[in-house]
């Protein structure tokens, strides 16, 4: 574990480490909250496209969905042995149990969700998401339904729909503090 100062706060968590549907402004906030915390950013879709030297979309259409999920693991693990980061996972890594453990035993897990309308808006113009092909707003309606329960083992939610990224950076360290001094 790792003590942090944050306006004079300290934050204890080894990584902090954000999930949630695509569109819900996990690496948006990620960014900004690393930058704060003068943490490193991590963008585990990022890493994983680095490393295999490929886009996300080539990886679905070539290899599959499965095929995918098993690297994104691979990749998330190896990001999580790290610390002093804050992790911004892609918006399906939740579906895997072990992801799911690996989060919760190496970070302060933080769920960002939004309305099905400012998702559909956020991810309207970005192609680059193999999970929205074909009629937008019906693919995310199904997959938020699908996925409904998948966040709830956060240790925070919050829902980005009506705040500015300012506000969810200050609600994240606010809680990770609180949490610090309920533990101390």
């Amino acid at each position: 574990m790792i003590s942090i100062w944050e306006k004079g706060i300290n934050v204890t968590a080894s990584n902090i480490v954000l999930v949630g549907f695509m569109g819900t402004g996990k690496s948006t906030v990620g960014k900004q909250l690393a930058e704060r915390l003068q943490w490193t950013f991590r963008d585990s879709d990022a890493v994983l496209e680095a490393e295999e030297q490929t886009s996300i979309p080539d990886l679905f259409r070539i290899h599959g969905e499965p095929y995918f999920r098993t690297l994104e693991s691979k990749t998330l693990a190896h990001i999580l042995d790290g610390n002093k980061q804050v992790v911004a996972t892609g918006g399906g890594a939740v579906l895997a149990e072990t992801n799911r453990s690996n989060m919760l035993n190496n970070g302060f897990v933080v769920a960002l969700k939004a309305s099905p309308e400012m998702i559909i808006h956020r991810v309207s113009s970005d192609s680059n998401r193999p999970l929205l092909q074909g009629n937008l707003e019906e693919r995310v309606h199904t997959l938020l339904e699908q996925r409904k329960s998948s966040y709830d083992f956060a240790h925070m939610v919050i829902d980005t729909t009506e705040l500015t990224t300012d506000q969810i950076v200050d609600m994240i360290v606010g809680e990770a503090a609180s949490r610090k001094e309920r533990t101390s």
